[in-house]
């Protein structure tokens, strides 16, 4: 039986561990997971020894991913992009690395909430580890823009340069200039909402009938920027458990070489966090 973990401090409330066993019941693969906690400064020791225990694969999640990324032997074009690891992979002399966050949320987005992002006008708040993961796929997508907007308005345009190869993208504070008046899909890569706050952003700034996803997610109800994106009459206002979903998925597959289904694994935990 192969053995994996997803590491994080603090990792208690992860719902990885319960995510991979569904998988694994799902498609008959021997593996176990659990969750494990490094002590913040010793991520690679606590890594390696876990090579040497015969550890398969990891997730890593917070404080770890860009620790995870300096760690791996290689890593794969996204996971460069991204500059953060979320997914390690066995070698002989160690992990490579991979980022599944944002194929995560392409496939929750676009697959399990029918959203279409080609041709439209897509505001992303914060320009942290999560807003980045993010920015690849998006713009892969073919949207007709892609706005940056964060607390520090010089982080956000650095982003914005960072990743100007790739399609039209603009950074700002979150007081603008917004080169669009309204939006067709407004992403939140903060954490702000999950301690019942949003960020303040120029009233109607999302279209009739757009999109509001918050990348976060509540352990129980909804976040805040969910219930935001509701009062601002957003035809869809969705949080971040699809995306958990999606990009465990992406990471059972690399692992195991087989993709399994998450559409009663997302229905089984909305069942559980709604009450």
């Amino acid at each position: 039986m192969d053995r994996y973990a997803v590491l994080g401090n603090p990792v208690s409330h992860s719902l990885s561990p319960r995510i991979h066993r569904m998988f694994a019941e799902q498609t008959g693969e021997p593996i176990s997971y659990v969750a494990l906690e490094p002590p913040r400064d010793e991520f690679r020791p606590f890594v390696e020894a876990l090579h040497e225990q015969g550890y398969a694969g990891m997730n890593v999640t917070l404080p770890f991913k860009q620790d995870a990324w300096a760690l791996a032997e290689k890593r794969s074009k996204r996971a460069e992009r991204a500059g953060a690891v979320n997914t390690l992979i066995r070698t002989k002399s160690g992990y490579r690395g991979d980022n599944t966050d944002g194929a995560g949320l392409l496939a929750d987005l676009t697959r399990n909430l029918g959203v279409e992002l080609a041709g439209s006008h897509i505001l992303l708040l914060g320009a942290g580890g999560a807003a980045r993961g993010a920015l690849q796929p998006l713009l892969a997508s073919d949207p007709a823009s892609l706005h940056v907007a964060n607390r520090t308005a010089a982080k956000a345009e650095a982003l914005a340069n960072d990743f100007s190869d790739l399609g039209a993208i603009s950074g700002s504070g979150l007081d603008g200039p917004f080169p669009q008046r309204r939006y067709d899909i407004i992403i939140n890569g903060t954490a702000a909402s999950i301690q019942g706050e949003v960020p303040t952003l120029p009233d109607d700034i999302l279209n009739d009938g757009g999109v509001c996803y918050d990348l976060m997610y509540a352990s129980e109800g909804e976040t805040a920027f969910v219930r935001w994106g509701r009062a601002q009459g957003a035809s869809i206002s969705s949080d971040g458990l699809g995306m958990l979903v999606e990009q465990a998925a992406e990471s059972f597959y690399l692992w195991r070489d087989i993709r399994p289904g998450t559409r009663n694994v997302l229905k089984a935990l909305r069942a559980e966090i709604s009450g």
